[in-house]
């Protein structure tokens, strides 16, 4: 597969169909017709930019998205503390 180069534009022009038009980033890879870590790292280098900071519905879902990840490893982390509470309990016993 060919390396291509990108202009900062079309870069910047894909961060913000993700952070401001709601696009997942698969979705805008597939319409920009190129690799979604391509664009999952535009996202994350670009997105602190003014102008290019998530707003109205990809605001919303990248807050979604950051919501559920912590609520998911903040599950984790319980069923783990419940896990070793059971163990210290059995031990005492």
């Amino acid at each position: 597969m060919a390396n291509r180069k990108y202009t900062r534009e079309f870069k910047i022009s894909a961060v913000q169909l993700v952070n401001q038009q709601g696009y997942t980033i698969s979705a805008a890879a597939k319409s920009l017709g190129v690799d979604p870590n391509c664009v999952r790292g535009w996202v994350q280098k670009f997105s602190s930019e003014p102008g290019v900071a998530p707003s109205g519905n990809g605001a919303v879902a990248a807050e979604m998205q950051r919501l559920r990840k912590e609520n998911a490893r903040l599950l984790m982390e319980r069923d783990i503390l419940k896990k070793a509470a059971q163990f210290f309990a059995r031990e005492q016993t």
